[in-house]
Parts: structure tokens; sequence; C-alpha cells
């Protein structure tokens, strides 16, 4: 009878713990919209809804439009998302179809989680030295100003930031497609490639999809190498070889230089903007992702 009251206490006591780490993390979120709120009041009330809409921004004369930014941002995260695509889609289904086990399985996967290990400034590096001549050599052939930097050259890069997450986890939902459908397939006379476009990237399109989501979450938020890329522009791009400015990266160049209330009233508001572009992408992403689950 002592042992079985050790054992209930035990359970309230872990139950109690993890209530206490959900409701921890719901306070943590709770506060950082709080206080974004809170210090983004000057801005909001100074400019309300302009802000989105205007396109100037110009710390001297207190007029700040978020548009370039937002426009910036969307372009870099989409273009990365559609440059990584085909490469992470590929790996996905080499890992989870083909190179399930072995050496070449195993050299790839390490070199793919290597390239989420790599710090964002040393790809800021790679970019600057190797992309951007590349980048300026094709602008000049197209008749465009050779800028090197730009939106085009910073979303290469990001590109290949991202390509790891996209890819782990549309190798990790492959591999839990039920060997009994793909058996099915096969002794229907299905073949592998077959197998992979009916049974297996159906079954796993939601996960797949997920994946696509959370690097284009990672896309928006990046900072260091996107900076030493995108040009740091003002104004809203003409092309997708311009210089431009995402959210992220207007904040890490003038965040420290900001040196009155509006102005870093402005700069938070921005960073409240950029949590409500993550936070629409995630409830869209999950909203799709049930909508499959259901259909499939």
């Amino acid at each position: 009878m002592l042992h079985k009251k050790n054992w209930k206490l035990k359970e309230k006591i872990f139950k109690i713990v993890l209530l206490f780490a959900g409701v921890t993390i719901l306070l943590i979120i709770g506060g950082i919209i709080l206080s974004l709120l809170f210090s983004s009041i000057p801005s909001l009330k100074k400019f309300g809804f302009s802000f989105i809409i205007g396109n100037e921004w110009d710390p001297v004369n207190e007029k700040y439009g978020a548009l370039p930014f937002l426009i910036g941002t969307a372009m870099t995260g989409f273009l990365a998302l559609l440059i990584s695509l085909p490469f992470s889609f590929s790996i996905s289904i080499l890992l989870g179809e083909y190179f399930k086990k072995g050496l070449l399985s195993s050299f790839i996967k390490t070199m793919t989680e290597l390239l989420a290990g790599i710090p964002s400034v040393i790809y800021g590096f790679w970019g600057l030295f190797f992309v951007v001549p590349i980048i300026r050599n094709v602008e000049m052939i197209f008749g465009a100003i050779p800028y090197g930097v730009g939106i085009l050259t910073a979303s290469i890069v990001l590109g290949i930031m991202i390509i790891p997450y996209s890819a782990s986890i549309g190798r990790e939902v492959l591999e839990l497609v039920p060997n009994d459908l793909k058996e099915a397939a096969y002794s229907l006379g299905a073949t592998r490639y077959e197998v992979i476009k009916t049974v297996s990237i159906p079954y796993s399109i939601s996960g797949i999809i997920a994946g696509i989501i959370l690097s284009l979450g990672r896309a928006l938020g990046e900072t260091m190498a996107v900076t030493m890329l995108i040009g740091n522009m003002n104004s809203i791009p003409e092309n997708i070889f311009a210089p431009g400015q995402t959210i992220a990266s207007i904040i890490a160049n003038q965040f420290n230089e900001a040196n009155n209330e509006l102005h870093i009233s402005a700069m938070i508001e921005l960073g409240l903007l950029l949590l409500v572009m993550s936070a629409i992408i995630n409830f869209l992403g999950k909203y799709i992702i049930k909508k499959l689950s259901v259909e499939g």
C-alpha cells in the first residue's frame, strides 16, 4: 500500500513538472509578444497602418515605412525556397528510398547535417567571395547594373542554408511509409519510380510540406548571411538582381545606431511584424497539413 502511494505521489509530481514546463513556455511566448507590442506603441500611435504600406525609411526625418523590408523578406524567403526545393526533395527521396543504409547514405546524411551546422557568417563570407562574382558576371551579360550583391545572391546562399531542414524531415517521413503498402504495389508490377510516385510521396505529403514550411520559417528569420549579401538598400527592389533589405537585416544594421525613442520603437515594430509573419506561415502550414491528412 505504501509503495502504491509513493508511485501516486511521484506521478503527481511528474504531472506538475510537465504542467509547469508547458505553462512556462506559454508565459515566455506571451512575454515576448507583450514586450514587443508595448515597445512598439510610439511607432503604432504615430504611423498606424501607414507603417506597413509606407515605402520610405528615413531616420533623420523620422519617416518610417516597412514595405521595402516586407517585400525584401518575402522575395528572399520564397526565392530561397524555390532554389532549395529540388535539392532537398531529391535528397529526401535518395536517402528515404534508394540509400537507406550503407556508407554512401551515412556520408550524404553527415554532409547534409554539416550544412545545418555551418555558422551563418561563414555562408556570408563564401557568398561574398564565390557567389557575388558569378552573379556580377551574369548581371553584366543581361545588361543589369553589376552590383553582385542583392536579392538573388542572398536567396541563393539562403536556399543552400535551408536545404538540410526540409531534406531531413522529408527523409524521416519517407522512411515511415509502411513496407506493406510498398510490397503490395510491387506485387502488382509497379516499378520503384511508380511506388515512390503513387505510394511513398502521397503517404508522406503532409510531413514533406511540414519540412518545407519549417525551412521557409528559417529563411524569413535568417540575419547574418543575408545582411552580408543583400546589398542593404532601403528601397523596394526593382528586380531579383537589385539590392534590398529584409526585416532581419535592417534590424541588424540599424538597431545599435537607433538613438531616439521613435526609431527604436519602429525597429521593434519591425520585429513584431516578423513574428506575425512567422506565426501566420506556421498556422497556415498546420492547416494545410491537417487538410491533407484528412483527405488522405
